[in-house]
């Protein structure tokens, strides 16, 4: 047992301190928060700064003056600061001075740079003539006459009379090929909004007074928790399933490859040699696969705790029931003892990284399903498909940390018996492996099918 854990530390300590691992291991940290510092800088919502006419097919005379004053610069101004003060007013509940200053960037760059579009009425036109001058080349920025950015065609019935029932669209709208789709949303908005009120106005009704009347605005969901009350987040609520799975797959991942690549190197290397003659193969492969256990301990530890800091940064974390965390760690032990068992198994078989690859596919293929099926699995945390998947080692562990943090987890004796379910699958994998690492460290040559593979375990019992 001493040499178990002789072989486990030399194996974790060999790791950690390499200096790819350590930079692999910050790095991804680092580009989370340079993402978060710089994207509100980077990525800006609002549309482009765009310079051009837009043609208004209107017989009624009714439509085209609140398009023109919708898109005018005034307005563009008026709702891009109404935004923006949505915006503040969301930074300054969840705190943090960086992404505030950052927010007043992207605002005034905002305001400054709206679009400056024409909008023409047109009674009667050749509409074929007019929109073959939006397959011509766009002119420069403040040319004259300026480009013609759409068309836009109000049919007759659009302002019906009330009680009449309209068939088909009213209105018919033609850009300019690769227009930018938020410009495109306003110019859609303008002919909607007016086309609506305009209907209001002839109906007799006061549109202002009747957007007053419908307009309400929707309540921030509450959680009622022990301790008080809190804002929940939908989106976090949808993506903590997501993440949860991530953050255990990486921590797999990690390592049980790296569990594979330095068995192969030992062996390739004839150290494995050396290795059993002061230890026996089953402290050997015991000690690997713990030792790299505690490398995807610590990338499990360091990440969530990342996780945690962020959440209660933001006030937060009363969305996270800490009984998830105990799960994520045990489904974490059951899922990498299974994976590393596998992996133990092909890197002792093979001598070198090329030959591997082979044997691993399945390996990979099946531990990408969970992926595969996330959106229905998510939707559906208790569906049939997710339940019989969670009693599938090892894809099982991985499809339970989906469902439990849904907001309608599985019941409590079928996560337990998930969890012995994928005990039992962990164990097969051990022993297989342990048959298959005790024969395959000292074979060299053809590199084996998974059919060899099994041949082996049969022949060590």
């Amino acid at each position: 047992m001493n040499k178990t854990f002789v072989v486990a530390k030399r194996e974790f300590l060999a790791t950690v301190t390499a200096k790819g691992f350590l930079f692999g291991i910050f790095l991804t940290p680092a580009i989370v928060l340079i993402m978060v510092l710089l994207l509100p800088r980077l990525v800006s919502q609002t549309p482009p700064r765009v310079d051009g006419e837009i043609v208004v097919l209107d017989a009624s005379g009714e439509i085209a003056p609140g398009i023109s004053e919708w898109l005018s610069p005034e307005k563009f101004t008026e709702r891009r600061e109404a935004e923006q003060r949505r915006l503040r007013e969301l930074t300054a509940s969840v705190g943090g001075a960086t992404a505030e200053a950052a927010i007043e960037t992207v605002a005034r760059r905002a305001v400054e740079e709206v679009p400056r579009i024409t909008v023409t009425a047109l009674s009667t036109a050749d509409i074929e003539k007019e929109k073959d001058l939006l397959k011509l080349p766009a002119p420069k920025r403040g040319s004259v006459p300026p480009a013609r950015l759409a068309v836009v065609v109000i049919h007759d019935e659009s302002l019906r009379p009330e009680g009449e029932e309209v068939s088909g669209s009213s209105y018919d709208l033609f850009v300019r090929n690769r227009m930018d789709d938020r410009i495109v949303n306003e110019i859609q908005t303008a002919i909607v909004r007016n086309i609506s009120t305009t209907r209001l106005r002839l109906a007799g009704y006061d549109p202002e007074q009747v957007g007053a009347l419908t307009q309400v605005s929707r309540s921030q969901p509450r959680v009622t928790l022990p301790d008080g009350e809190q804002i929940t987040n939908r989106r976090l609520n949808a993506a903590l399933p997501v993440v949860f799975m991530m953050l255990m797959f990486l921590s797999v991942i990690t390592g049980a490859s790296s569990l594979m690549t330095t068995t192969i190197e030992e062996k390739s290397n004839r150290i494995v040699e050396l290795l059993l003659s002061t230890v026996t193969a089953m402290e050997l492969m015991t000690g690997k696969i713990l030792g790299q256990m505690g490398v995807g301990l610590l990338i499990l530890v360091l990440y969530t705790g990342l996780g945690l800091v962020a959440l209660i940064t933001f006030a937060l974390s009363g969305l996270l029931d800490l009984l998830l965390l105990v799960y994520l760690i045990v489904f974490f032990i059951l899922s990498y003892v299974t994976i590393a068992a596998l992996m133990a198994a092909i890197g002792a078989a093979v001598s070198d990284l090329r030959d591997a690859q082979s044997l691993m596919m399945p390996v990979m293929t099946t531990l990408m399903l969970p992926f595969l099926l996330m959106v229905p699995i998510g939707s559906q945390p208790n569906s049939l498909l997710a339940t019989v998947l969670s009693f599938i080692p090892p894809i099982g562990n991985f499809v339970m940390m989906m469902r439990l943090p849904a907001n309608i987890p599985p019941p409590a004796w079928q996560t337990l018996l998930v969890i012995m379910v994928n005990a039992a699958g962990a164990y097969c994998a051990l022993r297989f492996a342990a048959k298959v690492f005790r024969i395959g460290l000292l074979m060299f040559g053809k590199p084996p099918t998974f059919r060899t593979l099994i041949r082996w375990a049969r022949m060590s019992d």
